[in-house]
């Protein structure tokens, strides 16, 4: 069995359309047909039945279906580690991340990650916490890097950094001026939170259960971008890491007020990897950079 019969059917797939499978491989659909025919011959079992509308697999074709793209992707992996042996003169990192972690966290990083290896290509996908975990035990990606990572299993924590959380608020608020607040204080704003899926939202609500209060939240969001709008339009406040939101408090659009030390609210930015893949030496020295990079920035918002 090839190689190339495995890819005309993983794009046979993806399209559902021997006639598109073909042009996006630049090649004829005699040839598609072909390769699912060394395949079918290979396996001794039908894999697709073929009708004006299109293909579909029989349960030998969903089969190999489920399996084909991984080996494809595991199969290209080889390939990057292969590269690096070779002094890497090119490189490729999958990435997936969720939001929250992207224009202030993860962009800067690749930006200056780029600059000093320009060889180097990357794809980034933007998925949600638990999406961007799956990605990476799929082999679709080489690291995952999640803000409120929701309980999983299955991949390992490659590097964690702390994050801590402060009272994101309108320069017009009555808050914006004070030094610090309390979980008290908090409780009696008009308050934008994320859902309860965030482990975040997790944390603050044991927090404050803890400490006898039981605010409800005027807005309950899993968008990143829907708080901070909140927060720009003066209608409410939210608790958010200050780095997530460095754009606006740089232009003076927002105020970042930390909590008092017994308020405090931490939870973590994590990069995940699979725990029975071996990165290449390029995903290996970009989660180094982000490390060191996310240590810098971090150190750098608490000390302002």
């Amino acid at each position: 069995m090839q190689i190339r019969a495995l890819m005309y059917f993983d794009e046979l797939v993806r399209t559902n359309s021997m006639r598109q499978a073909a042009e996006n491989l630049n090649v004829a659909p005699t040839a598609i047909s072909r390769q699912i025919e060394n395949l079918e011959y290979h396996f001794g079992a039908p894999l697709v039945e073929r009708s004006a509308r299109g293909v579909k697999l029989t349960a030998a074709g969903e089969l190999l279906a489920a399996r084909a793209g991984r080996t494809l992707r595991e199969l290209d992996h080889v390939g990057q580690l292969i590269e690096d042996l070779k002094g890497l003169q090119r490189g490729r990192v999958s990435i997936y991340a969720n939001g929250a972690t992207v224009a202030n966290l993860l962009a800067p990083a690749l930006a200056e990650f780029s600059l000093k290896y320009p060889k180097l290509r990357f794809e980034v996908t933007i998925a949600s916490a638990r999406q961007a975990v799956e990605a990476v035990n799929a082999a679709e990606a080489d690291i995952a890097m999640i803000l409120f990572a929701p309980p999983v299993s299955g991949t390992k924590v490659r590097l964690r950094s702390e994050i801590h959380y402060d009272l994101i608020v309108s320069p017009r608020h009555a808050a914006a001026d004070r030094e610090e607040v309390q979980l008290k204080d908090i409780a009696d704003y008009a308050l934008a939170l994320p859902d309860q899926s965030f482990g975040f939202r997790q944390a603050l609500d044991a927090l404050l259960e803890k400490a006898g209060l039981s605010p409800e939240p005027v807005f309950v969001t899993s968008s990143l971008e829907m708080l901070k709008e909140l927060v720009l339009s003066g209608a409410a406040v939210t608790l958010l890491p200050a780095l997530t939101v460095r754009r606006e408090i740089e232009a003076g659009q927002l105020v970042a007020v930390p909590l008092a030390a017994r308020s405090a609210i931490r939870t973590h930015v994590d990069l995940c990897v699979a725990p029975d893949r071996q990165l290449s030496f390029a995903a290996t020295k970009l989660l180094d950079f982000i490390e060191r990079f996310m240590r810098e920035r971090q150190g750098g918002e608490r000390k302002s």
